[in-house]
């Protein structure tokens, strides 16, 4: 069973039954039952044409549960032939499924959540660590949304700044996740970017192609995390960096700056910058203060309290990291930099052993773990200890 190709096909069957009448909230339901009709029948009976069986099955599994509520008989008059026999059209409705779960009535962080879940296939908890609130409270939201989409019809696609959050998110998961989602986010955004003329849909592909293009160097042999400044640049995607830094620039010559350009400029210096000490930290500040005018976000102030203590020294960077929330994912992390380029590996030590404790993912769990167990062994030798 290629259950890749089921999570593949999952997009397209479901915007089939939204197209059909069904509320998004019965169709996932009707969608994710004919899942599980396919793994219990595939083995022994592979279908010809996967989509449109799954296309059958999940809109029977609507009509039955449709036909057991009599509040919605007048819908299931509508809607009560079954698709035709035949292959299903191999069109890919990924895209336009995104745009339909960014509902006008819904909030965009409400669109978002449910987008990333219903589409994205993400988990609640990896949902809820992209928007950095509790679990409880994201799957709340997201139910919240589900009944709010349940009572409309999706003739009223959602804004594109919605869409670009949700593929942003997608792609930050599957770049640094528990589920590879990045190439899927980078095929949609070039679709989109294909189909509409905007700045910051190109300044999100930017971004995307050149971070993408630096995840070869990103682990060591053993499959531990490399921080950038480690990374064997030879082993990073030239041909997309190009392409990247290309893009941008085409983007930026709109004079309509946005966030995911100034994102992928900062990505763009990192890429630009033969060595890690060549890095020209003094532009990345100033692109960081543009990020902050932008969105004001605490992890953006939080990156460019780092950036600041390679541009001006450890110490102001410091300075600049007390400045904030030490609640902050990372902030540990970060703290624990700044005081080793300072000097003082014993604070360090100390940091990177909490800051691991407190990590989100076994590979950074595993780089800080080993970055406390560095500095002490460090600390051990300087004091004459066997």
């Amino acid at each position: 069973m290629d259950e890749a190709l089921l999570r593949g096909l999952t997009p397209s069957v479901l915007t089939v039954l939204v197209r059909r009448g069904a509320d998004f909230a019965a169709a996932e339901d009707a969608v994710q039952d004919a899942l599980v009709e396919a793994l219990r029948v595939w083995p022994a009976d592979p279908p010809r044409d996967p989509k449109g069986w799954l296309v059958t099955v999940a809109w029977r599994k609507f009509l039955d549960a449709t036909r057991s509520d009599a509040a919605r008989r007048r819908r299931e008059e509508r809607v009560e032939e079954e698709p035709g026999p035949g292959p299903a059209p191999a069109v890919d409705d990924t895209l336009q499924l995104y745009f339909l779960c960014a509902h006008p009535s819904l909030t965009p962080s409400s669109a978002v959540a449910l987008t990333l879940r219903a589409v994205g296939g993400l988990t609640t908890r990896q949902i809820a660590q992209a928007y950095l609130v509790p679990e409880a409270t994201m799957a709340q939201r997201i139910s919240r949304a589900k009944r709010t989409v349940s009572a409309v019809r999706f003739d009223q696609p959602g804004d594109v700044a919605t869409v670009l959050r949700v593929l942003y998110l997608v792609f930050n998961e599957g770049y640094s996740g528990d589920v590879d989602l990045a190439a899927e986010a980078i095929r949609l955004t070039r679709r989109l970017a294909a189909a509409i003329d905007h700045p910051e849909v190109r300044g999100l592909l930017a971004l995307m192609l050149l971070h993408h293009a630096r995840r070869a160097g990103r682990r060591g042999p053993d499959g531990a995390l490399v921080p950038l400044a480690e990374q064997d640049r030879s082993r990073w995607d030239t041909a997309s960096i190009a392409e990247g830094v290309a893009i941008l620039q085409a983007a930026l010559a709109r004079d309509r700056l946005g966030e995911y350009q100034a994102q992928a400029a900062i990505a763009a210096l990192h890429a630009d910058a033969p060595t890690a000490e060549e890095t020209d930290w003094v532009q990345i500040v100033e692109w960081y203060d543009e990020l902050v005018r932008l969105t004001d976000s605490p992890v953006v102030r939080l990156n460019r309290a780092v950036a600041v203590g390679e541009a001006d020294g450890p110490r102001a960077g410091l300075a600049a990291l007390a400045a904030l929330d030490a609640s902050l994912p990372r902030h540990t992390a970060a703290a624990a930099y700044l005081h080793e380029r300072d000097g003082d590996l014993a604070t360090a030590a100390r940091l990177y052993a909490e800051a691991a404790r407190k990590a989100s993912n076994l590979a950074e769990q595993d780089y800080l773990t080993r970055q406390a167990a560095r500095l002490n062994a460090r600390l051990r030798r300087g004091s004459g200890s066997p």
